[in-house]
Formats: C-alpha cells, structure tokens, sequence
C-alpha cells in the first residue's frame, strides 16, 4: 500500500467508527448511558469557553509530566546502578515486586495521607512509571555486546566513551519501547490519581463532577482531552529520545573515533 494511501485509510476508518457510535448513542437514546459524538464536541467547546478550562490542563499536564520525567531520570540512574552493584540490585527487587504489584488505588489512599491531594498525580505517575523504566534499563545494559565491553577493557577506553559509544546504543531500544508503555501508564494511573484526590483545578476534579451531575458529555470530552494531551506527550517525548537514535547513527556514518 502506497504511504499517501494510509491517511485516508485510518481517517476512513475513524468515520467508520464514529458512525457507529453514533448510531449506537441514537439506539440507546439515552443521554445519561451514552451520548454521541456531536453531543460530545458540543460540551467539549462549551468547557473550551470557560475560563479554567485551560489553567486545568496545564495543572494536570505538568503534574503527570513531572512524575514521568522524575521516574524516567531516577529510573535510568537506579537501572544502571543495579547494574553495576548486583547487591544494589538485590536490595532494590523486592522495592519493585511491590511497586508492581500493589493496585494502584492503594498507593493512591497512602499517597493522600503522605503529600495530599495537590502533588498526588506526581507520586502516583513516579510510582507506576519508575519499575518499567528501571527494568527497561537494566534489560538495555546487560544486552550490551561482551565483545565490545572485552575491546574497551583491552585498550583502556574511558569510561565516558564506554558510556556512550557501548552502552548507549544498547539501552535506546529498551528504553524506546519502556517508554510506549509508561507514558499511556503515567497519564492512566495519574488521573485515576485526581480522580480519587479531587484536587483543585484538575482533569480529575472535571471528571467526578461530570459523575456527581450525571454530565456524560462532558466525562467524553474531558476523555478526549485526556487522549489528546497524552497522544501530545508520548509523541513528543518519542522524537526527543528518536533524535538520540538519530545521534547514535550519524555517528556511526560519519565513524567516529571513540579511542581518541
């Protein structure tokens, strides 16, 4: 199939989908069990006019993007150290069969009473992303080519060089495809977060006010909002770490000499 040809195949296939879904809101004919898709971009532009509409997007978008990004630093440095110290490593894996499989509703209670409702999005999304991160990470190194590990130690290369010339390339993909799963993890956990946490001025607080009052129009369009700055985020943070691939191959074209 041509690549001019896909677009119009995904966009004639979303039309499909929303065809039936409204066709489905008109059978049930119920607006409190299931709206449609124009009742729900009616209520979404209706909230896109209120003044708060966009002061609690940033609010939401910086809390989950701040636990992200706090996981995802803490997560590689901690992976890498595992890695080095086998007995950090051993201390930390019963720290992560915890944090991977406690519900994340339990944290979230705990988390209340630890740094309350304001910063809860943050340590819920730290929370769920750090394992996958750290596992990710330590996956990445330990794939490392012993060859290449064999050269360096033969003729001395510095461990900065090692870092980046070995290791590096080795722990992009891992980390790549760690990260596809926790950024939909971190925006999923964190706003089931603010769900249970209410904070002011958060996507959460917009969602169980569309539950106390019944507003199913508005819970789908907070949804899409959800799915639109989350599809925004892992895009984003996708082509960041696709520059450092990109780094790693214009690097190995132009051969580049890691022993000097």
């Amino acid at each position: 199939m041509k690549a001019t040809a896909r677009p119009f195949k995904r966009a004639v296939i979303i039309f499909l989908w929303l065809l039936a879904w409204q066709a489905a809101s008109l059978a049930v004919d119920n607006s409190i069990i299931l709206v449609g898709p124009l009742e729900v971009i009616r209520a979404l532009w209706s909230q896109a006019a209120m003044p708060g509409f966009w002061k609690t997007i940033v609010f939401s978008f910086g809390k989950i993007s701040l636990g992200f990004l706090l996981a995802f630093g803490t997560g590689i440095l901690a992976g890498g150290a595992a890695c080095r110290f086998p007995l950090l490593k051993d201390f930390l894996e019963p720290l992560m069969s915890l944090m991977k499989s406690v519900p994340v509703a339990s944290f979230v209670i705990l988390a209340l009473i630890w740094v309350g409702s304001k910063n809860l999005s943050v340590f819920i999304a730290f929370l769920v992303v750090f394992p996958i991160i750290y596992i990710n990470t330590m996956a990445g190194f330990t794939s490392t080519d012993p060859k290449l590990l064999e050269m360096a130690r033969v003729f001395h290369m510095q461990g900065r060089k090692k870092l980046f010339y070995i290791y590096r390339p080795a722990l992009l993909p891992y980390l790549i495809s760690g990260c596809r799963v926790a950024l939909g993890m971190a925006w999923k956990s964190g706003v089931a977060a603010e769900v249970i946490g209410v904070p002011n001025y958060s996507i959460g607080e917009k969602l169980y006010m569309a539950k106390i009052y019944l507003s199913t129009a508005d819970l789908f369009a907070w949804t899409l909002v959800i799915i639109a700055i989350s599809a925004f985020f892992e895009k984003f943070f996708l082509w960041l770490l696709s520059l450092a691939e990109a780094g790693r191959k214009s690097h190995k074209n132009r051969r580049v000499d890691p022993w000097n």
